[in-house]
């Protein structure tokens, strides 16, 4: 997303990512009449209990509606949509699984842009103070139409256009900054005490869902936030960018990584696995898939994993097979343990709903829901006060890798 708040909290971003779009498949069906024929039922409705009519159904929403229409104290502010789209949800939430989810056209429409990994902006990030409310820029993508317009990392937004955004909340300031692709928007910033205004013009932004470096003793090391649509080609150039500097071994950082698309996960994992079962899933009826790999790409260095209690679903089918294969250890500390997969489904009117409809297990066999996968080398993250820079998690990683 662009333009989003830089010190949100670990926890929040991965629930965030596991719960509205990170998830360990995806695939886009057409028509609410998938929806129906998936759960087995018709269109028209099928109530296993047989003690409740759809008949029943309407006569209770008349009547609720009926004493809402006549004692609601705040009739006027009622959106209607939203009850619709309330009845809709609360559906789904029903069935008491956690990613099982009905989306409405708005948070499909961003669903749909955290899971390509692409969007329409200006390719920037910042955050808010809570405390006074200010917001400033953290971070300007290279090349973007934020670094083309000026904007620099430390300015603070007070103005979008003709809207001040003072006692804004953030949600609001990304809508008014976001829009479609060719179109402007003019930014006001104080920069060392100046007003300087400048205006971007909005274009299609890649997330970087992909970093590298080359560490001390030619050791790579790639983070990877989520898997995106984008993420492949960015894992792919990362690898190849550190062969070229003489990569001896490799350490890939999970650490926080939500999850994403299976598709993107499984063909990383084709640059690095040996022949054989990368994933496979099994749904209800029993029936199976296998996702294979044929090992031309095989990784035959040094390798470590970096994981902890935030790295769910394709980090963890990632992290799985690694395992498995035995061709890198598994640092850090014990995965979330999502083995669930969840289909995407197009209801053909702008809303999706997102269902569970399989389990996946590792190369193995194993099934991680709701244990995890168990690291080889357990690492607790500690906080050093007198260096905050430091990480434990990974030093030791590297230390794996070095074979110290």
């Amino acid at each position: 997303m662009d333009w989003e708040t830089e010190k949100k909290s670990q926890t929040r971003r991965f629930w965030l990512g596991v719960f509205a779009g990170s998830l360990a498949a995806i695939f886009v069906l057409a028509g609410i009449w998938c929806v129906w024929q998936i759960s087995g039922r018709t269109a028209r409705g099928d109530f296993a209990s047989g003690e409740i009519s759809e008949r029943d159904v309407e006569d209770k929403l008349d009547q609720i509606n009926g004493l809402i229409e006549r004692y609601y104290l705040y009739e006027d502010e009622i959106d209607e949509d939203a009850l619709i789209d309330g009845i809709y949800s609360g559906y789904a939430s029903a069935l008491g699984d956690p990613y099982t989810e009905y989306y409405d056209k708005e948070e499909t429409q961003a669903l749909l842009e955290t899971t390509s990994g692409e969007f329409s902006g200006i390719g920037a990030t910042m955050s808010m103070n809570v405390d006074s409310g200010e917001i400033t820029i953290v971070n300007v993508y290279k090349d973007s139409p934020a670094d083309r317009a000026g904007i620099r990392e430390g300015d603070v937004l007070y103005q979008v256009d003709d809207k001040e955004t003072a006692g804004v909340d953030l949600d609001t300031v990304v809508s008014w900054i976001k829009g479609e692709k060719g179109t402007d928007v003019t930014l006001h910033v104080l920069r060392d005490g100046e007003e300087i205004e400048t205006t971007a013009t909005r274009d299609i932004i890649e997330v970087q869902t992909v970093e590298y470096e080359m560490k001390d003793g030619q050791t790579g090391y790639i983070a990877v936030s989520e898997f995106d649509d984008v993420t492949y080609e960015q894992f792919k150039t990362a690898l190849e960018e550190l062969e070229a500097q003489g990569m001896q071994g490799l350490v890939i950082d999970l650490r926080n990584n939500p999850g994403g698309n299976l598709s993107t996960v499984t063909d990383m994992l084709k640059l690095l696995l040996p022949e054989g079962t990368i994933v496979s899933t099994k749904d209800k009826y029993g029936n199976t898939d296998e996702i294979t790999c044929d090992g031309s790409h095989e990784f035959a260095k040094p390798l470590a994993v970096l994981v902890n209690q935030y790295s769910a679903s394709a980090s963890e089918i990632f992290s799985g097979a690694i395992q498995d294969y035995g061709i890198g250890q598994i640092v850090g500390m014990t995965t979330y343990g999502k083995g669930v997969v969840q289909q995407l489904m197009d209801l053909g009117d702008g809303t999706y709903l997102k269902v569970t409809i399989a389990e996946y297990y590792t190369p193995s066999g194993r099934s991680i829901n709701g244990t995890g996968v168990e690291p080889d080398v357990e690492v607790e993250y500690e906080y050093d006060a007198e260096d905050p820079e430091a990480d434990n998690q990974l030093e030791k990683a590297l230390e794996v890798v070095r074979g110290e």
